[in-house]
């Protein structure tokens, strides 16, 4: 029982990192959006606007995609806060968590990825 109970420890630690590094990519998404904006307003022609609409097109696809992602460990946070603790350990609750684990993994690459890009856009135009 008590190797069931840390094991379901771990796997809500996994959740809720993960849910407060989405929640802190929304803030900073959103930070992103208003330096966009400014740019914008400074009318600096088709050089700027084009890659500006691209970022902003982005980061409303980047906020869809963080909402399915916190769904997700959500609905995956249920299940394991109603795990039953008298099942066999087993691995399945981990095992279930890996295309989570994975999605994750590429989100945040891509994010990373996404940002570095904004970062040198924002160091050309700003």
């Amino acid at each position: 029982m008590q190797t069931k109970l840390l094991y379901l420890s771990d796997l809500k630690f996994n959740l809720d990192v993960w849910k407060r590094e989405l929640k802190f990519h929304l803030n900073e998404m959103h930070e992103f959006e208003e330096k966009l904006e400014e740019i914008a307003s400074r009318g600096l022609g088709v050089d700027a606007m084009a890659p500006l609409e691209g970022f902003q097109n982005k980061i409303i696809r980047e906020r869809e995609v963080i909402g399915q992602l916190l769904q997700r460990i959500r609905r995956k946070r249920n299940v394991v806060d109603t795990a039953d603790l008298s099942e066999e350990l087993d691995g399945r609750l981990r095992t279930e968590q890996h295309p989570l684990r994975d999605d994750m993994k590429t989100y945040i690459k891509l994010h990373y990825e996404l940002k570095e890009a904004m970062m040198d856009f924002f160091l050309k135009w700003l």
